[in-house]
Parts: structure tokens; sequence; C-alpha cells
């Protein structure tokens, strides 16, 4: 079913209490939720437009539309451009760790998706060449991906390795996630600089990650060092915020 437009069991909404206290957009609401919840209604499956469904159900569409961005905020559904309305497992909560996000995805009982959109040996910039310790104009393995979770695009993700590890190949960056990569050639990543922060999509992001041009995303820049304080990872990535969150915990001292 997943991707094609759903029509849920009739009962879902057969008993609409249409004249006691609770709003009506918060008791259809409550019942896709628990349908999504239970999976009655799976991940990927599409709903119908908002006019489709207040017709079925007799409510107007400014209610219909209320419920479903309740689920929208709650990450189990997203707008997804030129495909409608669409159920997933529910937004992907990162704890800031030294993790990569193939392997959040996993954890979270996600099934992350890669499409590797450049992957080429470069010249260092400036700013890469500064992060990873290399001169200007040396040789760097520049990749660009879109990681998807359950066939919803969630981030694009631009990485800056050493030179040598130019033999990595398109398939593992398909398959796998880079840092399990870099553990499988003896890397042991030890500490890493991040920053976190938000800005307007450019370029094709907004195309890539199917939200509206220059609308909101997350940010993150990272530079990860290996054990003997090596520069192994620069990276700055971006992710939908209805997707996607960030989660700390602070201790006072």
């Amino acid at each position: 079913m997943a991707g094609q437009e759903t029509v849920w069991p009739d009962e879902l909404f057969a008993d609409l209490d249409r004249t006691g206290p609770v709003p009506l957009y918060y008791q259809v609401s409550s019942r896709l939720e628990s349908a999504i919840r239970s999976g009655a209604i799976p991940p990927g499956a599409r709903l119908e437009n908002e006019i489709a469904i207040g017709h079925r159900l007799g409510l107007s569409r400014p209610t219909v539309r209320r419920a479903i961005q309740e689920l929208v905020d709650k990450g189990l559904l997203v707008r997804r451009r030129g495909i409608g309305t669409q159920v997933v497992q529910g937004q992907v909560t990162r704890q800031v760790e030294l993790t990569s996000l193939y392997e959040d995805l996993k954890h979270s009982h996600h099934e992350p998706g890669t499409d590797v959109l450049h992957h080429e040996v470069i010249p260092a910039s400036d700013v890469v060449a500064e992060n990873l310790g290399v001169a200007v104009g040396d040789q760097v393995v520049y990749m660009r991906r879109r990681r998807s979770t359950d066939g919803v695009p969630v981030a694009v993700l631009e990485n800056y390795l050493p030179h040598d590890f130019a033999d990595i190949t398109t398939e593992q960056l398909t398959d796998r996630g880079l840092y399990e990569i870099l553990r499988g050639r003896g890397v042991t990543i030890r500490i890493a600089k991040q920053k976190i922060g938000a800005r307007r999509a450019h370029g094709d992001e907004h195309e890539l990650l199917e939200i509206d041009r220059g609308g909101p995303v997350l940010t993150m820049e990272r530079v990860a060092f290996d054990a003997s304080g090596r520069a192994i990872e620069y990276g700055h990535h971006c992710y939908r915020p209805d997707m996607y969150s960030f989660e700390t915990t602070l201790v006072a001292k």
C-alpha cells in the first residue's frame, strides 16, 4: 500500500460526536493518529486531499486541515510536493552524539535510503583545506547524498574526506553509512567539533527535500577526528525540520 492513496475503514469515523464539547478536528486527528500508530494506516500511505476527506466525512476544509496539521506537527504525516500528504513512522529525534544519520535511523527502527548525488575527487577549497588540515588545492574526496527514511527525504549530506579514502565506492555509500564504512577500514573516530543551526533552503535543496522553495532547514556542520587527532571528515548537512530534530541532555555544574 506504500505510496498509494489510502481509504481508511468506514468505522474509523462512524461515530464522530458532532454536538459534544470535543472539537471535531481533534476527534479526526486522534483517530487518524491511532490508526497510524497501530499500523492500520501504514507508513508510506498517502491520504486523500483535504477537500475529498471533508466531503466524505461531512466536514469543512478548515476542520480537516487543522486535523492534518496536528499530525504533521507530531511527525506522523508529511506534506510532499507533487505527492500529497503521506504517513511516516514519526519524526527522527537525534541525540547529539558521535554517530551518523544512517546509524540513527537504523536504531530508531526506520528504513534508511540513500541517493548518491555526487562522488568525486576535487581540489580542496580554503574552507575544506582549513577543516581537514590539508593544503588548499590538495585532492580530497567529495560526496553529496540525499538520505531518506521510509521513502521520505530527510537530509542532504555533503562530506569531504582526505584523498586516501578515494577508493570508497559509490555502491558502499548507497548501501552503508559513512561512519560504518570508515570503521570497516580501521578508522576510529574519537572526537568531533559540531555546530547546529538553521537557515533557508538554497539551490536545489527544496527539490531534494520536497519542501517549499526557501523553506526552513536545520543545519549541522561537523569536523571529526581519529584517535591520532587527524581530521577524517568535514561535513555540512541540512535537514527537513518537520522530519528531524536534535536532542541534548544538559547537566548543571
